[in-house]
């Protein structure tokens, strides 16, 4: 059995969200906690509107604008929620100049674009353009409607494990075609070109912060395209209009998120996060398929570099390969409970180590050595 006690001197936290933040991050909140930089207050009880707390937004917004080489013509908005809440935000702002019901296209590759799908037929029509769990349907079969408000797809689903390859271009649609991205489980992980789509929203709790704050990237011209029936505090022109700041924001979520940014630009900024990550998802993937004690059941062309769902040929000894992974302080691996099995979360702040420790655990457990 592989759930006898030992020694474990490294803790390594493979949660999908709220996810492991970098260990630098958590000891510099941890040393402003009582006192910010001579302030007398935590970032906590600052006013929003106080010189403090607007040194701190927009350092954060400056940030975020160039490590992911944001045009100008981007607004940039910190809002409250996730992306279950912007699910229903974006058609909300986004169908209310079309003729009524608009119609919004999706691809389907997993449960949170499914998610988005159900949240969004309660304001607009919903055509299915594609679909597939296992990997990024071929973009021939895509069957899009006609002056559609917008083409809606989850480009990295932490549930599943299918990722867009953004990088190459994916999807090359034709200009009048309007993209909408979820990038919450893989923001910042990876290079992407900004300017291909309409609207980019990420929750904040895999790669930027603490759960509760969400980032929406969203074109000027896309602005005042709301629902008269919008929450005010949610239509994304009066956020911009007022900095983020119609209402009160998340703010120690919006500090958190800029020592992250400052994180990421102190080692190398996005291009150096992504190979890195290349290079932790290609270590894991082939302890995975070194044979067949492991199952992936995603498309090689399609994996996560992000979030790496994986199963046991004998699932009947699943509870003993999550209580030896907690003995040898690797945490945080059961699979999301709709779908089972394990996953790996390994975002930018998994060190290479904590990879190399779970694939030396998988190898143990699979007795190749």
């Amino acid at each position: 059995m592989f759930n006898k006690e030992r020694n474990v001197t490294h803790i390594y936290n493979f949660s999908a969200g709220p996810a492991v933040l970098p260990k630098e991050v958590l000891a510099q909140a941890a040393a402003e906690m009582l006192d910010w930089h001579g302030s007398g207050m935590s970032v906590m009880e600052m006013s929003h509107r106080g010189p403090e707390f607007i040194s701190i937004y927009k350092a954060a917004e400056r940030d975020l604008r160039e490590l992911l080489a944001i045009p100008d013509n981007y607004k940039i908005l910190f809002m409250q929620g996730g992306g279950l809440s912007q699910n229903a935000l974006v058609p909300l702002n986004l169908v209310g100049h079309k003729p009524q019901p608009a119609t919004i296209d999706f691809i389907h590759t997993g449960s949170w674009s499914g998610k988005s799908i159900k949240e969004a037929a309660k304001y607009a029509n919903v055509n299915i353009a594609a679909s597939s769990m296992t990997s990024v349907p071929p973009q021939s079969t895509w069957q899009l409607t006609p002056g559609a408000a917008y083409l809606h797809m989850c480009t990295n689903e932490t549930i599943d494990g299918v990722e867009f390859d953004v990088d190459a271009g994916v999807p090359a649609v034709q200009p009048d075609v309007l993209l909408v991205a979820d990038m919450s489980s893989h923001i910042l992980s990876r290079r992407i070109d900004v300017s291909k789509y309409g609207v980019i929203f990420a929750g904040a709790q895999k790669n930027i912060g603490p759960a509760g704050l969400t980032i929406v990237i969203v074109r000027d011209d896309l602005l005042g395209k709301a629902l008269p029936t919008c929450p005010s505090a949610f239509d994304f022109k009066l956020v911009a209009d007022n900095d983020s700041m119609y209402n009160t924001p998340p703010t120690y979520g919006i500090y958190i998120a800029g020592l992250v940014f400052q994180w990421l630009k102190k080692n190398g900024g996005v291009a150096a996060m992504e190979e890195r990550n290349i290079a932790k998802a290609k270590l894991l993937y082939a302890a995975l398929d070194a044979d067949d004690f492991y199952q992936t059941r995603v498309d090689a062309g399609s994996r996560s570099r992000m979030n790496i769902p994986f199963y046991l040929k004998d699932e009947s000894r699943n509870d003993e390969f999550l209580a030896g992974a907690k003995a040898r302080g690797l945490l945080q691996l059961k699979g999301h409970k709709s779908v089972g099995g394990m996953r790996a979360s390994i975002y930018n702040a998994m060190p290479i180590e904590g990879v190399q420790a779970l694939v030396d655990y998988l190898n143990e457990f699979a007795g190749r050595r």
